[in-house]
């Protein structure tokens, strides 16, 4: 298989350090600092979006094991076992997060937002304005996702 590589091309710093607290993000303020290297107007223009997507990496997780078997989502066994692939947490082949957050603030090459479930110190590998023409219509799950999911964005 081939390899790619990526690099941080920011980091994000919130009063969130802990990456077994996994619950409440929905108030919880990060800011992402956009490396130098992108210049002072890299963000120039976001700030007419109201949302944003931030692709991270789970960084400050050990590597994944056991992609083979499925696993109750979130270590809760009253849940039915998923795949690798029927998830959103870090035990990922490629260790990839992406969140729609709301922006709250963009100055330079800092960029403000709210519901951004990365600890402090994430690496952030991109950064994509959310567009009405991208989101999906229709959107179905199976029913145990709200349950398991009623505190995650919880403020």
């Amino acid at each position: 298989m081939p390899s790619f590589e990526i690099s941080q091309i920011g980091v994000v710093r919130n009063e969130r350090t802990d990456i077994q607290d996994t619950d409440n993000w929905g108030a919880v303020r990060s800011t992402i600092t956009v490396d130098e290297r992108f210049g002072e107007a890299c963000l120039q223009g976001l700030d007419g979006f109201s949302h944003v997507e931030v692709l991270f990496v789970f960084d400050q997780f050990s590597e994944p094991d056991g992609h083979l078997e499925p696993r109750p989502c979130r270590g809760r066994p009253d849940l039915p076992p998923v795949g690798i692939f029927a998830g959103r947490g870090p035990r990922r082949p490629n260790r990839i997060g992406v969140t729609c957050c709301a922006i709250e603030s963009v100055r330079g090459r800092e960029l403000t937002v709210v519901g951004l479930d990365a600890v402090s110190g994430t690496a952030v590998v991109d950064l994509k304005p959310v567009m009405t023409e991208f989101l999906p219509v229709g959107v179905e799950q199976p029913g145990w996702v709200g349950d398991v999911m009623a505190e995650y964005f919880r403020p």
